[in-house]
This record gives C-alpha cells, sequence and structure tokens, in this order.
C-alpha cells in the first residue's frame, strides 16, 4: 500500500516538474541558487518515491521493507539538508566571506554519498563507481603512491567544489538540463501519447511496403522518428518495439534479427535531425554552435547510417527470401491517419520554424509542447475521451526527466573532482601524448572510453560525462570543436547496443522473444557503419558540411562511405547483386572495407578498385543467371 502511493505522489511531482519545464521555457530561469537546487531537490524526491527501495529489492518481511523505507528517507533528508545549507549560505559562499562549517561539511559529505546512491539505483555501477571513486580520490590521493598521488585536499575545499557552489553538483550542465533538456523530454512523451505512433507505423510500411523485408525497412523508419523525439534508446524499444518487432517476425524474420533491427532503428533517432534526442540543444551549447548548425553537420552521417541499415535489411530479406507485400495486401491510408500523421508532422515542423524565427531552442520546446497537446486533443477522440492519458504523459515526463537530472548530478561530481586535482588536465595531457604521435590511437581510446563509460546510461548523461572529461584532449590535437563532440557523442550512443550490457538489446529479447546477447551481436553488425563513420567525419570534417567545407573532399568523403556500406553489407549478409556469395568473396569484400578505412588516397583508390571488380563479378553472374533460364531444353 505505501509504495502505491508513493507512487501516486511521485507521479504528481513529475507533473509538477513538467509545468516547471514549461514554466521555464517560456519564462526563463531564475536565481539558480534556488531554482536548480529545488528543482534538483523535486527530481530526488521523484525519483525515491516513483521506486522505492523496498519496491526495488521485491522484500517481502516487513522488518525488511520498514529497514528499506529507513534507507529511503535518510536519502531524502541528506540532500535535503543538504539544499538547505546551500541556500542559507550561497551566498556567503559564492563571495568567499567564510569557511564551511565542520557540521556543513558532514552534511553535504552525505549528500554527495545520497546522490550516488541514487545513481545507482537509476543507472547501475558504472557511472556510480566512477563517481565514487572521483570523490574518494580527492579525500584520499594524498596517500596514493607515484604518479596518483596528489597535494591532498580537506573535506572543506572538496565540498566547496561539489556542492557549495556552481562548479560540482548544481553546476552549467544541471543549468542546461533545467533551460533546455526538460521541456525536450516533457515534449517526447507528450508527443508519444498523442497517438500518432501506429499511424505513422502504417504509413511507412505503405510506403516500403514493396521493397523485399519492406516491415522492415518501415520499423526502421518508424522507430528512427520516435527515437529521434526520445533522450533514451532502451525508452524507444520498449516503445515502438512492441508494435514494429511481432510485425517483422510475423513477415519471416528471425527473432533477433526482428530485435536487432529495432534496437538498431532506435539509436539511429539519437543522430537524426532535429532533435536528436534532445541532445542535440546540449551539444549546440557545449561547442557554442547555432542549434540550426548542428542539425545541418548531423545530417550526413544520419543519411549513411540509415542508408546502411536499410542495406542491411534487403540482402538479409533476399538472403531468406522475404519477399515485398503485394500492393494490394498494404494497408490502405484513410483521412484519420492523415490527421493522426499531423499530431508527429506539426510539433516536429514547428521547433524547426521557432529556431528559424531566431527564438531560443527552449521556446521551439515550449510551442513544441503546445502544438503536440492542442492537436492531440483535436485529432484524438480517444485523447479527448480521457485526457488524463495527457495528465500521465506530462507526470512520465517529469519523472524521466528527474532520473536523467539524478545522472547528470552525479557527472558533475566527477566534473569538480577532476577540476579540483588536476587529474582531468593529466588524462587530457596523457591522450594528447599519445595523439601526438598517432591521432587513431587517440580516437581508438576515446572511442573505447565512451563505451565503456556509457554502457547502462541514457544518450544525454552517456555523453556529457565523456565530452567533459576528454573533449578538450581531443580537440588539443586538433580535431574541431563540433568534430570532437559529433565524435563522443556517436560512440555515447552506440554503448546502448554493445556488449555485455547492450541496455537495447535487452529491452528488445523479451519483445523477440530471443537471447539478448545475440540481439547485442546482431545489432553492432547491422550498424557497424555508425561506429566508423565518427572516424571519418574527424579526418574529412567536410562531411560534417560546415566545417571547413571542400566540395572535392566531401565527394571523396561521401564514395568512401558508401562504398564502405556496401562492402560491409554484402561482406556480413554473404548476399550480393548476383544472389549468395561465397565464402572468399565476402572475405573479399571485407578487404575492400578494410583498404577503404586507410586516410591515403592510393590505399582507399586501391579500395575503391577491388569493390568495382567484386560488383562487376556479381552483375555477371547475376546476368547469367537471368539468361540460364531461357535456354531451350533438349
Amino acid at each position: 500500500m505505501a509504495g502505491i502511493w508513493a507512487g501516486r505522489v511521485a507521479l504528481l511531482i513529475g507533473f509538477a516538474l513538467a509545468l516547471q519545464a514549461l514554466w521555464t521555457a517560456y519564462m526563463g530561469t531564475f536565481d539558480p541558487a534556488y531554482h536548480r537546487t529545488i528543482v534538483f531537490g523535486l527530481c530526488a524526491l521523484a525519483v525515491v518515491l516513483h521506486q522505492p527501495l523496498a519496491e526495488r529489492l521485491a522484500v517481502a518481511s516487513l522488518l525488511l521493507r520498514g529497514v528499506a523505507w529507513l534507507v529511503d528517507i535518510a536519502v531524502v533528508a541528506l540532500i535535503a539538508i543538504g539544499l538547505e545549507r546551500f541556500m542559507s549560505g550561497q551566498a556567503n559562499f559564492a563571495n568567499m566571506l567564510m569557511d564551511v562549517p565542520r557540521t556543513d561539511q558532514w552534511i553535504a559529505l552525505g549528500a554527495l554519498i545520497a546522490t550516488l546512491e541514487l545513481t545507482r539505483r537509476e543507472f547501475g555501477m558504472g557511472l556510480t563507481a566512477v563517481a565514487a571513486a572521483v570523490l574518494a580520490y580527492c579525500l584520499i590521493g594524498q596517500d596514493l603512491p607515484g604518479v596518483f598521488q596528489h597535494a591532498g585536499f580537506s573535506l572543506a575545499q572538496v565540498v566547496e567544489m561539489m556542492w557549495y557552489g556552481y562548479q560540482g553538483v548544481f553546476g552549467m550542465p544541471v543549468g542546461v538540463v533545467i533551460e533546455l533538456l526538460f521541456i525536450f523530454i516533457v515534449f517526447g512523451l507528450v508527443l508519444q501519447a498523442t497517438g500518432a505512433g501506429p499511424a505513422l507505423i502504417k504509413m511507412a510500411l505503405r510506403a516500403t511496403g514493396r521493397v523485399p523485408g519492406g516491415s522492415a525497412h518501415a520499423a526502421i523508419l518508424a522507430s528512427a522518428m520516435f527515437g529521434s523525439m526520445s533522450g533514451s534508446v532502451t525508452a524507444n524499444v520498449a516503445g515502438t518495439g512492441t508494435f514494429t518487432i511481432p510485425m517483422m517476425k510475423n513477415k519471416g524474420f528471425r527473432p533477433e534479427f526482428a530485435g536487432a533491427v529495432e534496437a538498431a532503428a532506435s539509436t539511429a533517432g539519437q543522430f537524426i535531425p532535429p532533435v536528436m534526442g534532445a541532445v542535440a540543444f546540449m551539444l549546440a551549447q557545449l561547442t557554442g554552435t547555432n542549434y540550426l548548425l548542428v542539425c545541418a553537420a548531423a545530417l550526413i552521417p544520419a543519411l549513411v547510417y540509415l542508408g546502411a541499415l536499410h542495406l542491411a535489411v534487403y540482402l538479409e530479406a533476399r538472403r531468406q527470401g522475404i519477399t515485398g507485400e503485394d500492393p494490394g495486401d498494404l494497408p490502405a491510408l484513410t483521412r484519420e491517419d492523415w490527421q493522426s500523421s499531423l499530431m508527429f508532422a506539426v510539433p516536429v515542423l514547428t521547433v524547426i520554424g521557432v529556431m528559424l524565427m531566431g527564438r531560443s531552442p527552449a521556446m521551439a520546446g515550449f510551442w513544441a509542447t503546445i502544438a503536440a497537446i492542442a492537436l492531440g486533443f483535436a485529432l484524438n477522440p480517444a485523447l479527448r475521451a480521457r485526457p488524463v492519458a495527457l495528465l500521465d504523459a506530462l507526470a512520465r515526463g517529469g519523472i524521466s526527466a528527474a532520473r536523467i537530472m539524478i545522472a547528470v548530478g552525479a557527472i558533475g561530481i566527477v566534473v569538480a573532482g577532476f577540476n579540483l586535482t588536476g587529474l582531468g588536465l593529466s588524462f587530457s595531457q596523457g591522450v594528447g601524448a599519445l595523439g601526438a604521435e598517432n591521432l587513431l590511437a587517440s580516437l581508438l581510446l576515446t572511442a573505447a572510453a565512451c563505451l565503456i563509460l556509457g554502457m547502462g546510461m541514457p544518450t544525454l548523461p552517456a555523453y556529457l560525462i565523456i565530452v567533459l572529461v576528454l573533449g578538450s584532449a581531443l580537440m588539443a590535437l586538433g580535431v574541431p570543436r563540433l568534430a570532437a563532440h559529433m565524435f563522443v557523442l556517436y560512440f555515447a550512443v552506440l554503448s546502448a547496443i554493445t556488449p555485455p550490457v547492450a541496455l537495447a538489446a535487452f529491452a528488445a529479447a523479451p519483445i523477440a522473444n530471443a537471447n539478448p546477447m545475440r540481439i547485442a551481436l546482431l545489432s553492432v553488425r547491422l550498424t557497424m557503419i555508425g561506429f566508423i563513420v565518427p572516424f571519418v567525419f574527424v579526418f574529412n570534417p567536410s562531411l560534417l558540411l560546415v566545417l571547413s567545407f571542400d566540395p572535392l573532399d566531401f565527394m571523396l568523403g561521401l564514395v568512401k562511405l558508401i562504398a564502405l556500406v556496401w562492402a560491409l553489407g554484402v561482406g556480413f549478409a554473404g548476399f550480393g547483386i548476383g544472389g549468395a556469395v561465397a565464402i572468399a568473396t565476402r572475405a573479399l569484400h571485407f578487404a575492400a572495407a578494410g583498404l577503404l578505412l586507410f586516410n591515403t588516397t592510393a590505399v582507399v583508390l586501391a579500395g575503391l578498385l577491388l569493390l568495382a571488380v567484386l560488383i562487376a563479378h556479381q552483375l555477371r553472374l547475376r546476368s547469367t543467371a537471368a539468361v540460364a533460364p531461357s535456354v531451350p531444353r533438349a
């Protein structure tokens, strides 16, 4: 009973956070000492009540449930008291007119530990372990041996940096989340609640149904579109996957392949302009780049990623003998379907339109949310009959934003610790020293760090923690700021489908009734080009359209990517233009892809030549197969 009431209170707080997001988007923020702390406190309370510790542990004993509730009360109390001390002394702390009293130091340390506990509950041990290690390093690093030793910092110095100021938990990332990200997280949930999803899937199936594997192509389009509005790959898999995965299975695709396509398509949504899972706005803020330029920079890599995914599905369908639908069997589009599509299209166009008018991204999010609500009521009779569904969407948007806020608070601990100890500078210098000899080695190291640290986290915190730690190192090596941030974004997003964690694959597994690790491995295979594209646009920034654009470099880079898409697609699928491909021919396709990965013109041309020979060979086989049946029988 207590858990039920806690959940209801959590939804009320989530609804209040959603209203706060709308108010802030329209009116702007107020004094950060109060705005950031009050919102952070409400987020912490919402996270605790939405799924109390007793519910998470599923304990039946009354004694254990009581202990779990005491832990929850302690966590909330520590954060609440810490926030009160922050607000009470913030003027003096900001002006450095007083030392932090000993009691306040311990209160702040308790609040930091409580923040780490909430991070553990929501996102597992990955981010939690990193933040806890940084906090411990600040406190005891002076006792470590060798290069790990620092000069030593008092508890007062640590909590001043991490809690009582604007360089830690309440730093710039939290401010950007409140000002920009909250509204788009709420917008994504409201957009899903309008009921446009089934109509969009129907329209996508109508558009792609005649192509072999049409159901999977429709799933890619629908999941990518909705994924762009969602800040979480796994949430999008769980949402659209309930429609798309059974649809693909019914058409003959293997369960694990259907799950992998959904996971890969939902991942694509995080790269697709204009919203890009709301991370585009954080990226624009951190790089000082106009939001519309960020959208332009994301366009070509996103199209290449989607093109590779469609090709992989097409080749797999041909290999399995899955044909396109008969035109008469495709779903007919009704007037209601076109009206329902407006509930998706108009809010998205509103974002673009408001931005083109020169208004802020937050204002664009505000009017897009208002447009989604208005169109939902006007065009969806089910929503008019049950308006509480929209209120529920607002509340769940607030809860989703609260979870992100907790992660960003933990990232603030990491950033503050790196700045205090100089660990961030040392790490950047280490990466820079490696890159001075080999930029590729530095990029590989950064990509590995992104995949490891991003596992188990939504797109935004995964991107944030990496770019705040490693972004400066890449820029010091001469990588343009926007290209460095885009590089980090790609690998932070791809961590959602990378084994062994692969949360998107685990979200798809129960829907597909398939092994999650097999889904994860297939997802990586389907999205292999996504792991390559970031390296290509770092070495050829013209592909981002807005960085030192050179038409010749752009065309060469685009041809290289298209050739890579084909070589990898045929190599993995074992099927090409002429039908099934022998093992030796598949190996030659992988060899061509390997040559295309080099940044040397002569080697790339050799790869293109090899691929041209292979394509010519497949065309000859197809023409031979087409002629053979027409030969008269003896």
